[in-house]
């Protein structure tokens, strides 16, 4: 009996220990849970190269992790650095115009242009309702300056803590190179020390690594041609900010349902408004084609069927994800569902009936 009792006295003395230890690891790791995330991610994206490079002849495991580091940050820091340059004075010059009115100028030349708003006014007669081309012109131009705004703040507030984002973006590329090399024991070790099933733990990794992959690549080269090919688009028909509205565009394509519509479709106004009917038939054509490409054709075909989550799911991640992470909650919304989508498949096909007897006997 003493025996029994001292053995749980040391066992519940251990798990206290064990306790404190890990609240005191977490609290260590908590400022860089961040920088350990997204190198788990990019570590899983870019482990295929990494093989590659590890297959070649005199080519150890130190090296091919360097090599795909130097890659990774020639893919991803140089040109996020660019972009952000850009789209800086971009967002401040949509700021200015729409502060100097000149937003508010070429509003009222449509509709001086058009009449539109008489027509528009002719149908809500009946409802008792009249928009005033005052009304019409401060809201557009509150809105031109208020995204302007908004984005010149994120950009500059970026620029002003480069340094900081150098030093993480480093100390990312330091957890890669690791997890390149150890990734697979690292794996092995949290898989051992896990009380589930084996097969159980290794589902929520592939889970993970095929998210993380549906994310970067699927969503990521869409979302990057999307932009790209939209913003090209725009400054081909001469609309302003061709560069900003590609890189909201490229941001929205993250979104189903909504994607680059948001931006497209009011464009695709803005251009009839002017007069210019074949361009707005143009662009419609070409929303079409590249939405409808990307999503139908190149996402499922880079992604396959791996990753299968509702559409609504996916929406609401993303912006749960933004609104609790900030833009990093792009990727972390959707893999936070993903785990939770995970377990509940494996609680379903393996705990339910202990909870729910019942229902097999």
């Amino acid at each position: 009996m003493s025996e029994n009792v001292s053995r749980n006295l040391i066992f519940w003395f251990f798990v206290l220990c064990f306790l404190v230890s890990f609240l005191l690891l977490g609290k260590l790791l908590y400022p860089f849970i961040s920088i350990l995330v997204m190198a788990a991610v990019v570590s899983s994206i870019f482990h295929p190269l990494y093989r590659f490079f590890q297959r070649a002849r005199f080519v150890g495991p130190k090296l091919a992790s360097l090599v795909t580091c130097i890659l990774v940050f020639l893919i991803l820091f140089i040109p996020i650095v660019f972009f952000v340059g850009i789209l800086t004075q971009e967002a401040y010059n949509l700021y200015q115009t729409a502060k100097d009115t000149g937003i508010s100028d070429q509003v009222t030349s449509i509709l001086n242009q058009t009449q539109i708003l008489d027509k528009v006014n002719a149908l809500l007669q009946t409802f008792d309702i009249q928009i005033t081309g005052e009304q019409l012109e401060n809201s557009i131009s509150r809105a031109g300056k208020s995204i302007g705004f908004f984005l010149y703040q994120q950009a500059t507030a970026f620029a002003s803590n480069i340094l900081s984002f150098v030093v993480n973006f480093f100390l990312m590329l330091l957890a890669v190179f690791f997890l390149l090399i150890d990734g697979q024991r690292l794996v092995s070790f949290i898989i051992d020390l896990s009380p589930l099933p084996s097969d159980q733990d290794r589902i929520l990794i592939d889970k993970f690594n095929d998210m993380a992959g549906a994310i970067l690549i699927g969503n990521g080269l869409g979302g990057l041609i999307q932009g790209v090919l939209g913003g090209l688009a725009f400054w081909f028909l001469g609309i302003p900010s061709a560069f900003l509205w590609g890189a909201i565009m490229g941001l929205l394509a993250f979104l189903p349902i909504v994607g680059i519509g948001a931006v497209f479709l009011p464009a695709v106004v803005y251009v009839f408004l002017k007069g210019r009917v074949a361009a707005g038939i143009f662009m419609i054509v070409f929303y079409l084609l590249l939405s409808g490409g990307i999503e139908y054709i190149f996402k499922p075909k880079l992604v396959g069927q791996r990753v299968k989550m509702h559409t609504l799911m996916v929406f609401f991640s993303i912006i749960g994800g933004l609104k609790v992470f900030g833009i990093l909650g792009i990727i972390y919304g959707p893999l936070i569902a993903t785990a939770f989508l995970t377990l509940t498949e494996i609680y379903r096909a393996n705990y339910q009936w202990l909870v729910e007897p019942e229902q097999n006997t």
